[in-house]
């Protein structure tokens, strides 16, 4: 993260003074947030027909996944996919903004303060900073979520601000914008771990051991080696892989909890081990608890890559190296 000196070319120590060091955090905010939309946006389809087809839509729930990215936008009209990005974009900015700047923390604190060896500190530290972002966040993701599963004809909230009123009125005041945060934070912890403790590791063998391949010196300070803009997809969509297929259970519970009364039966979705049961017992495994996990490969692979990539593009773009 932010190193107190660094060594110039010629060999003087130059340091850096707070306003340097408040400058810093703020660019890493801003790299976080742009990575975090660039990532989202590019995925924002997808993202809508997986919350449909997770919470089981009446509308679309004998559909798969490339049949329901067909009629979707046959029956609601083409930015129909995009319905819930407005709120989406307002949450991703800062909970990308977060999770980055705070990774980079968590990871200084783990590694240098407490002594913690390099992997185990970007999987705690990626853990920590997805919780951070999540806690930070959740409020607007139930909004976009209850935006997203909408279908046409049948609006119950108009926009943004009136479905936080809403929800705020019928569901029980602040605490119905928390509905399903545990098992929220309870995925997240080895989703956002995983995936940086996979992208950093990938990252760390590939410049050690083939640098002139798979890397190249970073355009904001050529003594620091980055990997190349294929080789960070890569690795970023491997990341996003793995990370998914650990934690993605966790998320069709969390979706449904989220969801709430708009379901029909919701009576059933009110802790996360009711709701686990749930839909095992009713929908079982493959129907169920990875209902949908096809259409998550095809999104989260290329939102992981898009994320890391455009991160490191702009760590480079606002000097943070």
């Amino acid at each position: 993260m932010v190193r107190e000196a660094s060594v110039s070319a010629s060999g003087r120590t130059q340091t850096t003074n707070p306003r340097q060091r408040d400058y810093y955090w703020l660019r890493s905010f801003v790299a976080g947030g742009v990575a975090g939309c660039c990532a989202k946006t590019s995925i924002a389809p997808l993202d809508r027909v997986k919350i449909l087809l997770q919470a089981q839509n009446p509308h679309y729930k004998h559909l798969g996944v490339l049949a329901a990215l067909r009629t979707v936008p046959r029956k609601e009209g083409f930015f129909s996919l995009y319905k819930g990005n407005g709120a989406m974009m307002v949450r991703i900015f800062p909970y990308g903004a977060i999770q980055f700047t705070a990774f980079e923390n968590y990871k200084k604190l783990l590694s240098q303060q407490l002594g913690i060896s390099e992997h185990i500190h970007r999987l705690m530290a990626g853990s920590m900073a997805g919780i951070t972002a999540v806690i930070c966040t959740y409020p607007l993701d139930v909004v976009r979520v209850r935006l997203a599963f909408q279908v046409k004809g049948e609006h119950r909230y108009t926009g943004i601000f009136n479905a936080f009123q809403t929800i705020y009125k019928k569901e029980g005041g602040v605490s119905g914008f928390y509905r399903g945060l545990v098992p929220t934070i309870m995925g997240m912890a080895p989703y956002a771990g995983f995936s940086f403790f996979t992208y950093g590791t990938l990252k760390s063998l590939a410049l050690a051991h083939a640098p002139g391949v798979l890397g190249r010196p970073s355009s904001d300070n050529p003594e620091v080696l980055v990997l190349k803009t294929h080789v960070s997809l890569l690795c970023g969509g491997m990341a996003g892989a793995i990370a998914q297929t650990i934690s993605y259970p966790l998320d069709v519970a969390r979706r449904r909890m989220q969801l709430g009364t708009v379901l029909p039966d919701s009576e059933h979705c009110l802790t996360l081990t009711r709701t686990l049961k749930y839909v095992y017992s009713k929908y079982g495994v493959k129907k169920g608890l990875y209902r949908g996990l096809s259409l998550n490969y095809i999104r989260c692979v290329p939102s992981q890559a898009v994320a890391f990539t455009t991160y490191e593009f702009m760590k480079q773009v606002l000097h943070l190296n």
